[in-house]
């Protein structure tokens, strides 16, 4: 196994190795799912490439809840296996990536005329916790309607009856997905962002090999062969489908999640909640880095896939539904600081509502060759990715005598998780070792985990140089090292990725980040040489980007 690089400057010597060579697998799609089908085949032997169009996890990969959980709602619906699927997964992931999936308290209020009585919650939450496997001291607690007031005095109480606490994980969906790709990469895997499968070639009837696109070097086109070739584009795969002649029988069905983003003060939780909304549905709100954020909408889509929009019809339905449960908050738009929508590529089911369509992922193999996953979960993405690289290896047995080699990636831990002690314990070291940093060494563990430790090393090192430093220019010195890192391991080729997809600022640091924009695009500029033309260039852009995410469709 030759460990392959995630630099962004060696995207350019790792597609001309693709191009070089037969892969047995090529995956087209890097969110969670491509990355995690790309890190079972290469941990289990087979020569792979993969390539995303657009940054890594730009698509639903960093537009979810941020929540590694069991779907609480699906057993409603009578789906026991997705939830013990899932469930199961959770611990896995939990095990595995300690850094970016952290138990956190989840409470559901029971009120009149909701979605659950007290009964079945009760029974709906112990069946929940021995399905995912939930260990004895995490397990649910039911509570009285002055316990459940007392834990979040904000809710409202003429209709409160009651509530449960239960556990649910919080994740960074886009982290998680980068963490994937750097393990798919060390083990051996190609990996390359910004890369578009723009042509499928077919030889004798069967796809032999795809023609890319380097988007970011004027389209420059590579011819890459594979034996095998997955469709893991999320809400695109029905795309890639019609360009192969495969668009029959089942389709996706696209429905839209928008998630608002408010200050902490603004809406001050003492825990997670899970609550009902007028309408039936039930929405999250959230604590997290100083903020706390809401979710989500599920409405049919049929727009553009790149940026689909949050409407001001999405702002009223989440803020009312928060009025609704929280009535002293009274959160108006302009409190908004930052909000994302995505999209949810569910497999179509005629009759349903987008609530009910099933979260469950299918298969779908055309008489070329493409296999193409779709639908499912994030907290399912490696059970999706073993069931695909199963079918991968039975083929390759079939057709050439491969032997099959099972999956081995619930032993795997991700990039960063190799942690010494506890989350907690190691950050804690950390922040002494580095004392300069203070909090933000605690941070930074819970972004990168063990890559912290380069991080803030760079860090020291940069502060030595200059002397004695006032805490803004601290805070400077790490972001360039923050960025130097996610140049060096984490494939970061604009200044949006950065503040989106690599760390989450947009969202959860907002009000930091405004003042870090012009520094953040000089780290760019220097790192790539930029002119100060483009430079300025990629300023404006970055400045659409964070007014695009408060700025709200009519």
């Amino acid at each position: 196994m030759q460990s392959r690089s995630l630099s962004v400057f060696a995207r350019t010597g790792i597609l001309e190795s693709m191009s070089e060579t037969v892969l047995d697998l090529l995956v087209i799609g890097g969110g969670i799912t491509g990355a995690g089908i790309a890190l079972d085949a290469a941990a289990r032997g087979l020569a792979v490439g993969l390539v995303e169009k657009q940054d890594f996890a730009a698509g639903t990969s960093s537009r979810s809840t941020k929540l590694i959980h069991g779907g609480l709602r699906y057993l409603k619906q009578g789906e026991v296996g997705l939830v013990r699927e899932v469930g199961r997964e959770r611990a896995i992931l939990f095990r595995n990536a300690p850094h970016i999936v952290i138990p956190e308290k989840m409470l559901l209020p029971l009120v009149q005329g909701g979605t659950y009585g007290k009964l079945a919650t009760s029974a709906g939450l112990w069946l929940y916790d021995r399905l995912a496997g939930v260990e004895k001291a995490e397990r649910r607690i039911m509570l009285s309607k002055e316990e459940t007031a007392k834990r979040e005095p904000l809710l409202r109480t003429d209709i409160l009856k009651g509530g449960g606490l239960y556990y649910e994980y919080r994740t960074d969906d886009a982290r998680l997905t980068i963490e994937v790709i750097k393990t798919a990469a060390a083990h051996g895997a190609m990996c390359v962002n910004y890369a578009e499968a723009a042509e499928l070639v077919n030889e004798g009837g069967k796809l032999a090999a795809v023609i890319v696109r380097d988007v970011l070097n004027g389209g420059a086109p590579y011819r890459i062969r594979a034996k095998k070739v997955v469709n893991a584009t999320g809400p695109w795969a029905d795309l890639l489908r019609r360009q192969d002649g495969s668009l029959t029988g089942k389709r996706l069905h696209l429905t839209k999640g928008v998630h608002l983003v408010v200050a902490r003060e603004r809406l001050p939780l003492r825990q997670s909640v899970y609550f009902d909304v007028a309408d039936g549905r039930m929405v999250f709100a959230i604590p997290r880095d100083g903020t706390t954020y809401i979710g989500t909408t599920d409405t049919d889509y049929d727009g553009p896939l790149e940026q689909p929009a949050v409407t001001r019809g999405d702002v009223e339905y989440l803020l009312n539904a928060v009025n609704g449960m929280f009535p002293s908050v009274r959160l108006q738009p302009e409190h908004v600081e930052s909000s994302w929508a995505g999209l949810r590529p569910l497999i179509h089911e005629d009759g349903k509502s987008p609530s009910e369509l099933s979260r469950k992922d299918e298969i779908f193999v055309s008489p070329s060759g493409l296999i193409t996953i779709a639908g499912g979960k994030l907290t399912g993405y490696r059970k999706m990715a073993e069931r695909v690289v199963d079918l991968v290896f039975r083929q390759l047995g079939e057709e050439e005598g491969r032997s099959f080699v099972p999956c081995g990636t619930d032993r795997i831990v991700l990039s960063g998780g190799r942690l010494p002690k506890r989350p907690a314990e190691y950050a804690a070291d950390l922040r002494e070792r580095f004392s300069y940093a203070g909090e933000e060494a605690v941070r930074l563990v819970y972004r990168y985990g063990t890559g912290a430790e380069s991080i803030l090393q760079r860090g020291k090192e940069e502060i030595g140089n200059h002397g004695e430093m006032n805490i803004e220019s601290v805070r400077q010195t790490l972001l360039m090292s923050e960025l130097d890192y996610a140049l060096r391991e984490e494939m970061v080729c604009a200044p949006e990725d950065f503040v989106i997809r690599r760390t989450g600022d947009l969202y959860f640091r907002r009000r930091q980040l405004n003042g870090m924009l012009p520094v953040l695009v000089e780290g760019f500029a220097r790192a790539f040489g930029w002119d100060e033309a483009h430079a300025n260039t990629m300023r404006e852009r970055l400045e659409a980007v964070c007014e695009a995410a408060v700025r709200f469709e009519t």
